[in-house]
């Protein structure tokens, strides 16, 4: 029996593929250029334009049925309204559309504003259209006047910033209908552009100072034989190198004292710091959302600091990873964050060795439920020559400041308080 099933579904398969497919298929695109405009047509239909068409149908349904010519004239009516309506979507609309933020990126409570331009480019007079707007979740809706050739139309939409965020402004979309709203056409003109709303950050000190002091990228007092930064010349001692003899200071010193000498270059060996401030994501760790408000400022005004100070930076919130990245991308990674589950040691086992190998200091921002084994885990994790420091978000706590087996920590309310407790103010 199963021979038998199999031997005409071969058959049916092999009827398909070789007669039947190609058949429709060849049907489909003869059809194309009358049922693609069609579904067009169908797709600007709105609710109540389906509506007003069934009754319509179905009113001369019932009128040939029944024989009332009350439902032939309501039908009547019905399609005559919808067929009007529908002139109102023919030809094509060209327009010239420029939509632009001023300006993209901000801090929370800055003003932000987008602006967008329409302009008549055909010769002959446009009548009103709708202008949407998307923003964020909601959306503006705007309607043209009647712009003649050459015309345009300007207008601007503020965006509310009291929230860190990250929101998508547009499309801008045209919508052109008849006034009742029984068909609608969309075109979309401008792509979507996020506007990324900053944290709240702070002016600290430079990384060199308090809690962070001996982190400079630049100049130590380690001596060198050979660096950048010239410190002094000193007597030759066999086996330094000659490269570095200062050959006319050698000359005149010998000169002087009647006898060879050899005066070789000293240095001051430089360091390029790196700063990694990883961001608890995790919703465990904190109190409120405004808690977790406060330590994505904390460490966005620490990476910021960075930096200006020419250090090189990573900075890591939950699934969000930056390295090396300019100060706008640093921020924008701040805005997107949000809570995920994942733990404070999991976003520090999400560095790399390459990433902490080279590493001064890691900044461990958090809150206040944050427990001290995820702590200890997270130290274990990166090199003990890693100086480690915890910042503790609590909101309208004082400055506490504590140390603990291999990293500092320190708790505060404010963002306001975070250079004085980075300079190690606060009680412990």
């Amino acid at each position: 029996m199963s021979i038998a099933i199999a031997v005409p579904n071969t058959r049916m398969r092999a009827w398909w593929q070789d007669s039947a497919r190609p058949w429709f298929q060849g049907v489909r695109q003869l059809a194309a250029p009358l049922y693609r405009p069609v579904g067009r047509m169908l797709s600007c239909v709105t609710p109540l334009g389906w509506t007003v068409l069934v009754l319509g149908v179905v009113g001369w349904v019932l009128a040939a049925t029944l024989g009332w010519a009350e439902f032939a004239i309501a039908a009547t009516a019905c399609l005559v309204f919808f067929a009007g309506a529908c002139l109102f979507t023919i030809g094509r609309m060209q327009l010239g559309v420029v939509m632009e933020l001023n300006p993209q990126r901000v801090s929370v409570g800055q003003p932000s504003m987008a602006r967008f331009e329409i302009t008549n480019i055909t010769r002959h007079p446009l009548m009103a259209i709708g202008v949407e707007l998307p923003v964020g979740l909601a959306s503006a809706r705007f309607t043209t006047p009647l712009l003649s050739s050459g015309q345009g139309y300007e207008d601007w939409v503020t965006i509310p910033t009291s929230h860190r965020s990250v929101i998508t402004v547009g499309p801008l979309i045209t919508q052109r209908g008849d006034p009742i709203g029984l068909v609608r056409r969309q075109l979309v003109w401008a792509d979507a552009t996020d506007l990324f709303i900053h944290p709240a950050v702070v002016v600290i000190d430079e990384l060199g100072t308090g809690l962070l002091r001996d982190l400079e990228g630049q100049t130590t007092q380690d001596v060198s034989a050979s660096d950048l930064a010239f410190h002094a010349l000193r007597d030759y001692i066999p086996g330094d190198d000659q490269r570095y003899i200062h050959w006319k200071s050698s000359a005149r010193i010998s000169a002087i004292s009647g006898e060879q000498k050899f005066l070789v270059r000293q240095f001051l060996d430089t360091r390029r710091s790196h700063v990694i401030v990883v961001t608890d994501v995790d919703q465990m760790a904190y109190g409120s959302d405004d808690e977790f408000e406060l330590a994505l400022s904390c460490g966005a005004s620490i990476a910021q600091r960075a930096i200006t100070d020419g250090m090189e930076l990573t900075v890591v919130a939950g699934s969000q990873k930056q390295s090396r990245p300019t100060p706008h991308v640093a921020l924008d990674t701040y805005s997107r964050a949000e809570f995920e589950p994942i733990s404070l040691a999991a976003s520090v086992r999400r560095l790399e060795n390459e990433t902490t190998g080279d590493a001064s200091l890691l900044v461990l921002v958090t809150g206040e439920h944050a427990n001290f084994a995820e702590l200890a885990l997270s130290r274990s994790l990166v090199p003990m020559q890693v100086r480690m420091l915890v910042v503790r978000a609590n909101l309208d706590q004082p400055i506490r400041l504590r140390e603990s087996s291999g990293f500092t920590e320190i708790s505060l309310g404010n963002l306001a308080d975070l250079p004085r407790a980075l300079r190690g103010g606060g009680t412990t």
